[in-house]
Parts: C-alpha cells; structure tokens; sequence
C-alpha cells in the first residue's frame, strides 16, 4: 500500500527514541577513553551487584560496543573496533580476581580474557559491523554530492550564452569591422584621382 505524494511516512518509535538519545562526535582517543572509564565503572558495579559475574559484564560490554562505534566521530571511524577490546581488557581487571600481588592480578586477568573471549569477540564484531555501516553510508552520500555537483556545474554551463573570452573579442571584432568600412570611403576617393592623372600622362 502506496502512501499519498503529499503524507510522509510516519517514523517508527524505535527511530525516534533512538533521535532522542545523546549524539557526541568523540575523537579516537576519546572514544577509547570513554569506552574504557565505561567498562571499568560498569565491572566495579558487577563486582559490588552480582560478584564480578562474567555473564553480566559480557551483556554490559556490547552495548558500550556499539555506542563507542555510533559515538566517534566519521574522522576515527576505523578507531572503534580498535580501542573496544582495549577497554573489555581495563574492565575486566575488577571481576577476574586472583591473588598473591600483581603477577597474581595479572594471570587472572590473562586467564579471564581466555576464558571470555566469546564477549570479547562479540563486542567487536559489532562495534566493527557498525563502524563498516557508518563508513559506506559516508561515502555514498560523499558520491551523491559530488554527482550533485556535477550536474548543476553542466547546467550551468549550458544556460551561459558565451563565454568570457568570446564576449570579450566581440567588441574587438566590431572595432575591426567599422575601420574596414572606414577605408573603403578613402580608397574610393584615391581611385577618381587616379584616374585624372592617367590623361595627364598621355598628353606629356
């Protein structure tokens, strides 16, 4: 069912809370910056809810995913699925646990990231699908603008009557065209008086 020429399409309320929520452009750094604080934030409330589940914070990392990638600006667009594994690393610090100091801390944090790889590569995966998304969207419309372009250039230059040059020779040639009919009057003069000295000749 066709909708009339002059009814726009009414928006899905899913769009439109979508156009409600924040739209930041973050730089590269700052897209990592906040995808890190993020997950950090996020882990230490599992940790203090939940006691460090792994499962919550693999469900809390895919949605830090895809607002990193919607978030960062068109410039760094090739940042995000390069800063949220960065971040899924710095969040999972608080519920990896282990003992015995750093080199503890450390092979529990190794040992998780292992574990949980199926979150790690998910969030990825999407922040990469997203970005990709984004990117091909950009350069259609980069195309569409510039054949856009193109075409009112030609327009433009198939309503232009002539141009600057020929415009500018026009009055040369007209200036050429008055001297030449200015000697003809001088020419037909020196003709008549050649002809009186021609008799002249002959009598001599």
């Amino acid at each position: 069912m066709s909708t009339p020429a002059g009814r726009a399409r009414p928006v899905p309320p899913a769009v439109l809370a979508l156009r409600r929520l924040p739209n930041p452009r973050l730089t590269g750094i700052g897209a990592g910056l906040f995808a890190a604080a993020a997950m950090f934030v996020l882990a230490c409330a599992d940790w203090l809810l939940f006691d460090g589940s792994a499962v919550v914070f693999g469900v809390l990392f895919l949605p830090v995913s895809a607002l990193t990638a919607f978030w960062v600006r068109p410039a760094d667009l090739v940042t995000a699925p390069i800063s949220v594994p960065i971040a899924f690393a710095v969040g999972i610090i608080p519920v990896s646990g282990g003992t015995g100091g750093f080199g503890g801390r450390m092979m529990a944090v190794v040992t998780a990231l292992a574990v949980h790889a199926g979150w790690l590569y998910g969030g990825t995966l999407v922040a990469g699908l997203i970005a990709t998304v984004r990117k091909v969207r950009l350069m259609r419309a980069r195309q569409r603008r510039m054949l856009l372009a193109a075409q009112t250039a030609r327009a433009g230059g198939q309503h232009q009557p002539q141009s600057p040059r020929a415009a500018g020779q026009t009055p040369r040639a007209a200036g050429q065209a008055s001297r030449a009919a200015g000697q003809a009057p001088r020419a037909a003069a020196q003709s008549p008086r050649a002809a009186g000295q021609a008799p002249r000749r002959r009598q001599r």
